[in-house]
């Protein structure tokens, strides 16, 4: 990696974490230059506009999260212990890479879910990959005959996604200590709701 690559890195790491704070709408070429202590100029040189910046962080957080949570999981066998792993590291994973202010992905589907652009589309885009990935890890499971052949796949993937953002609600907003074990306790539920049945 070239010196130019580095700063440019550098300055990715400081904007993903502050934007986990702040939102990426409140990203700006002006907070990251103080923050980084770089001028807005040498900031321009790397990214070229506030969107460019703030559309790097949204690409910087799929690839992190690609490597914390679904990268491990992909050692897991295909079917319910892959389905599982990619829960549990979804669930932990703004832990896991240090996000002070949680999911920046997520928060930034309430920022821009009713702003068309390409921030919105960067988002929508993401969060697409996101479900079929599941749906995807769901399908294995029917594939290894551990859930039922007849297993709404997309319901499946939805209802994993709906655990996730009030299980974000239930840590982030109401400070409570059982929102993960409800989570995995709810994700046990449906997993049982559509075993398959052997004889």
């Amino acid at each position: 990696m070239g010196k130019g690559e580095e700063t440019r890195q550098a300055i990715l790491d400081e904007a993903f974490s502050l934007a986990s704070c702040i939102g990426v709408s409140g990203l700006s070429i002006g907070v990251l230059a103080e923050r980084t202590h770089m001028s807005k100029s040498g900031l321009f040189a790397h990214f070229g506009s506030k969107e460019e910046l703030q559309l790097a962080v949204l690409r910087e957080s799929q690839q992190r999260f690609a490597e914390a949570v679904l990268r491990p999981a992909l050692r897991e066998p295909r079917g319910l212990a892959r389905l599982r792993a990619i829960v549990v590291n979804w669930l932990n994973w703004t832990r896991a890479v240090n996000l002070p202010g949680g999911c920046v992905i997520n928060a930034a589907a309430a920022e821009f879910d009713d702003q068309p652009g390409a921030l919105r589309e960067e988002v929508k885009k993401s969060l697409l990959a996101l479900r079929r990935t599941l749906a995807d890890a769901v399908a294995k499971a029917v594939e290894t005959g551990e859930l039922r052949r007849d297993t709404d796949i997309d319901q499946f993937a939805f209802e994993l996604a709906g655990i996730y953002q009030v299980t974000q609600q239930g840590r982030r907003l109401f400070n409570d200590p059982d929102a993960d074990r409800r989570a995995l306790v709810a994700f046990d539920r449906l997993v049982r709701d559509n075993a398959a049945i052997h004889e």
